[in-house]
């Protein structure tokens, strides 16, 4: 079989669409771990799940109160608390206690006082 310069060409198209149809799922898997202003990196995402847990342990060890109504949510380290309890003083202690847990930046305290 004769090679000429046309199926040379042929084949060097044809082997360069494979690989870039290849590095197509490569590609987009990189820009998926990446964050923005609105979405979590995948560390963000990580770091975020750490802090909420540390969080969540410190208000169940405070032994003055116990919080078994709150909801914790870490969002690039802004920890949101939501959820209900007994009194204001419940309130204003587990915020204070988020406040103090590594990683927290800031605590948006959302408990609602049951009245």
């Amino acid at each position: 079989m004769k090679r000429t310069l046309v199926t040379d060409v042929k084949t060097l198209q044809t082997v360069g669409m494979i690989l870039f149809v290849s590095a197509l799922p490569f590609l987009a898997g990189l820009t998926g771990c990446a964050g923005d202003r609105y979405n979590q990196s995948t560390g963000q995402r990580i770091d975020d799940n750490r802090t909420a847990g540390r969080v969540r342990e410190a208000l169940s060890a405070d032994k003055q109160y116990k919080y078994d109504g709150v909801q914790v949510v870490a969002f690039k380290g802004d920890v949101q608390l939501s959820g209900f309890v007994n009194t204001k003083a419940q309130k204003n202690s587990a915020g204070e206690v988020a406040m103090r847990v590594v990683g927290a930046k800031n605590v948006d305290n959302n408990i609602t006082v049951k009245d």
